[in-house]
C-alpha cells in the first residue's frame, strides 16, 4: 500500500506539474496546483485500493491519475484572451409593448 500511494503522488505530481508548465495563464497560482495534483491523485488511490482491495496497482494508479486530472480540471479559469467576436449579421430585436 505505501508504494502505491507513493506512486499515486509521484504521478499526481508530475500531472499537476505539467499543467502548471502547459496552461499557466488559466490555472491558478502554481504552489496550489502542484499540492492539489498530487492529493488528488492520493485520494483517488485511496478510495480505489478501498473498493477493489489489494494486487490492482496499475487499476489504482490509472484511477488516481484520473482523479488528478479531473480535480484539477476544476482550477481551470478563463483564459487571458479576450473573447472572440462572431461574425454574423445583426438581427434588430422586436420592440418591447
Amino acid at each position: 500500500m505505501i508504494w502505491e500511494a507513493l506512486g499515486a503522488m509521484a504521478l499526481g505530481f508530475a500531472i499537476a506539474y505539467a499543467a502548471a508548465r502547459r496552461l499557466p495563464e488559466r490555472l491558478p497560482n502554481r504552489p496550489l496546483v502542484l499540492a492539489t495534483g498530487p492529493s488528488a491523485a492520493l485520494l483517488g488511490g485511496l478510495i480505489c485500493h478501498i473498493v477493489l482491495g489489494g494486487g490492482h496497482s496499475l487499476v489504482t494508479l490509472t484511477v488516481a491519475a484520473l482523479v488528478s486530472v479531473a480535480i484539477l480540471s476544476l482550477l481551470l479559469g478563463e483564459s487571458a484572451r479576450p473573447p472572440q467576436r462572431r461574425l454574423g449579421a445583426k438581427v434588430a430585436s422586436p420592440p418591447h409593448a
